[in-house]
């Protein structure tokens, strides 16, 4: 049996509010996010500190495998925060992975190098990448439910595409630093001891936000469930109660993780490493780029709240499937910025089509008791399967000289969520968020 939410629940929350709530619990996101990205962004100066070798494509590959075992603690961040935000709420958890991803940046600002300390070095990069990836996998899982929970009924796509802005912020602030420290250190400075200061950045700016977020809000929607006899929650049991949202999470997220990763991330080596363009111009292209898909995000959320979540779905599966390929081989025959600028933005832009209403088309599948760990646990063990080794597979088809084969898996992971976008319902008109279902499924 179904049932709308009665007027015996909280007064409406003021728009002023909201926006309120969504700004506290976008900034530590944005934090999050940089902790993360900024392994990414500085893999290029810190390679060989970790992994010794005159082949720099080897080197990236090693820090690329640590990139992707990093991501196999998401699940385990997923499952652990997800279930501890649906029994204990969505700020205790934001606050808990926020502290995590602190200690992560922390221990990786302070390892010595290989040379230093030999077979450690990575060891020790290995565990504060696994620490970080527990983290992400946590705080994707709360923020997207928390963001999502707050946001005012027929602007929730807008609201909660906040989440990907912020994501996007914290690579911008990730690659924005290593601008700034280009600019004032030489490549031999960046290389033996400058990328720590990315990581160092990080830790402060965490604990920063880690103390920000005790004085966050709790959302109405886990007050109420909260204050209630539900059943379980938070539980792999009451989850199991829900497969067919469980596989729609996966099929929804394998072609978005895969080509967000693939233009987010990896195009920075590919620029460098396969067209050959300087990396202070690559760096340059991928900022701008990033800038401009960040400003896309609630666009495409608020176009959502008008014409529904599948139409934008859509229109990422049908363009990456088609364009991933041609996209990806001009850019490796570029040497032209300005031109691969428009390349990466236009890979940034068919992904906005996921990235900007991921969350929300997510959040709608799964009632309050379980939303945390629904939309945390499936995702997150996706993302580590697919989106955390695309960098790897890229990199080992590079080194193996068959590159273009990645081009064709990445538009072949689209294709298999498209499929699920053409056959999946407009979660939207049915959406969990809106109304609770009181049936025992």
């Amino acid at each position: 049996m179904t049932t709308r939410l009665s007027g015996a629940a909280p007064a409406a929350v003021s728009e002023k509010r909201v926006i309120g709530n969504v700004l506290r619990g976008s900034i530590g996101n944005l934090i999050e996010w940089y902790d993360w990205y900024a392994y990414a962004a500085f893999t290029t100066y810190f390679a060989k500190s970790f992994f010794p070798t005159s082949d720099t494509t080897a080197a990236f590959l090693g820090t690329a495998a640590v990139f992707a075992v990093g991501f196999l603690m998401r699940p385990l961040g997923g499952w652990m925060l997800g279930r501890f935000a649906d029994r204990f709420g969505r700020r205790r958890a934001l606050v808990l992975s926020v502290t995590l991803m602190a200690g992560g940046s922390l221990l990786i600002a302070v390892t010595p190098s290989y040379h230093t300390i030999g077979i450690a070095a990575p060891i020790l990069l290995l565990t504060a990448r696994l620490i970080q990836g527990l983290s992400v996998g946590g705080e994707y899982s709360t923020s997207a439910t928390y963001l999502s929970e707050v946001a005012t009924p027929g602007k929730r796509g807008f609201y909660s595409s906040f989440q990907y802005v912020t994501l996007y912020g914290g690579q911008l602030l990730a690659l924005g630093l290593q601008l700034i420290l280009q600019a004032l250190l030489t490549e031999q400075q960046l290389t033996s001891w400058g990328w720590r200061i990315a990581f160092g950045v990080g830790t402060v700016a965490a604990l920063t936000v880690m103390w920000l977020r005790r004085g966050m809000d709790e959302s109405e929607s886990y007050q109420r469930e909260a204050g209630e006899t539900t059943g379980e929650r938070g539980t792999l049991r009451a989850l199991a109660k829900y497969p067919k949202e469980i596989a729609l999470v996966v099929g929804l997220t394998l072609g978005g993780t895969v080509g967000f990763y693939t233009f987010a991330t990896y195009s920075q080596k590919f620029l460098e490493n396969t067209a050959h363009i300087p990396r202070r111009q690559v760096t340059i292209v991928l900022f701008c780029a990033i800038l401009v898909a960040a400003v896309l995000q609630p666009v495409f959320g608020r176009l959502s709240d008008r014409i529904g979540r599948r139409p934008l779905l859509l229109f990422f599966g049908i363009g990456g499937t088609l364009l991933t390929v041609p996209l990806m081989t001009i850019m490796g025959s570029t040497r032209n910025p300005v031109g691969a600028f428009f390349l990466v933005l236009a890979g940034l832009v068919v992904v906005a089509g996921y990235t900007s209403i991921n969350a929300i088309v997510k959040a709608e599948l799964f009632p309050t008791k379980i939303r945390a760990l629904g939309v945390g646990l499936p995702y997150a063990l996706t993302v580590a399967i697919f989106g955390g080794t695309a960098e790897l597979i890229a990199q080992a088809l590079k080194s193996a000289g068959h590159e273009p084969v990645f081009f064709w898996y990445v538009a072949g992971c689209v294709l298999v969520s498209l499929i699920v976008y053409g056959t999946m319902r407009e979660t939207s008109k049915t959406s969990e968020l809106e109304e609770r279902r009181e049936d025992n499924r």
